[in-house]
């Protein structure tokens, strides 16, 4: 039996990167998949290559996330997963940055997740059980320059990882949290050559994440070989942190 098998989850952010690389991961683990996501292009074909659900959602806004939960919730019978794996950055310096810019990153990788989290932990808490896994970063461990509003939120999300690990764990909810190291994205292969190579210098295996391995830590929270792990943040980085 697949690992995932019959599991209903909901990958925000899953069109690309991290989080097609889950869909993709997760399929393969028997489960049925939702990717929410603003690119319709890119949801619409991974979810017709998948056999999985696309739907459009802004996840900084609470109304479209109520909708798209009732909507999977209707579809499927319940939710089981939540990969809270949306993100964007609005890099730049604390001198330099704008308050738009700080709030964009703000509504989106934290107030976004609170919202989902919200939402549907309650579809969770009415079948009893549920894995929530959301993304924060190795920088919201040790902070990183010209991104004070990323990093802030990768770190808020480590402390709100453990508190709603206190709360929904004794009603069958576990909840941890995922901090990748520098990851060979689309959005990093589009980076200088140099910058690629300083990154690289940064970790001591020498080489930056492949998306599908950070697909396999996620796949494995996600399923009953990880049930006695809640509120832990699992640094998948290479090694860039010893």
């Amino acid at each position: 039996m697949k690992r995932l098998e019959n599991k209903v989850a909901i990958i925000t952010g899953g069109a690309a990167g991290i989080g097609a690389a889950t869909a993709i991961k997760f399929t393969e683990e028997g489960a049925k998949v939702v990717i929410w996501d603003l690119d319709e292009a890119k949801g619409n074909a991974l979810a017709q290559k998948l056999n999985a659900v696309f739907m459009k959602v802004n996840t900084a806004n609470y109304g479209e996330i109520e909708v798209a939960a009732k909507k999977s919730n209707d579809r499927f019978g319940r939710i089981d997963v939540l990969i809270n794996n949306a993100g964007i950055t609005r890099d730049s310096t604390l001198k330099k940055m704008t308050v738009e810019q700080w709030q964009q990153v703000i509504d989106v990788n934290l107030t976004g997740v609170f919202y989902c989290g919200k939402i549907i932990s309650e579809y969770m808490l009415a079948s009893g059980w549920g894995r929530i896994i959301n993304a924060s970063s190795v920088v919201g461990i040790y902070g990183n320059f010209g991104q004070s509003n990323y990093v802030a939120t990768k770190a808020a999300l480590i402390g709100m990882t453990k508190t709603w690990a206190r709360e929904l764990g004794r009603k069958g909810i576990t909840v941890n949290a995922v901090a990748p190291g520098f990851i060979a994205t689309e959005m990093v292969a589009a980076m200088p050559e140099n910058v690629i190579d300083s990154m690289k210098a940064k970790v001591p295996i020498g080489r930056l994440g492949e998306p599908g391995e950070i697909a396999n830590i996620y796949a494995f929270l996600a399923s009953d070989e990880a049930s006695y792990i809640n509120g832990h943040t699992l640094s998948v980085d290479g090694g860039m942190t010893v």
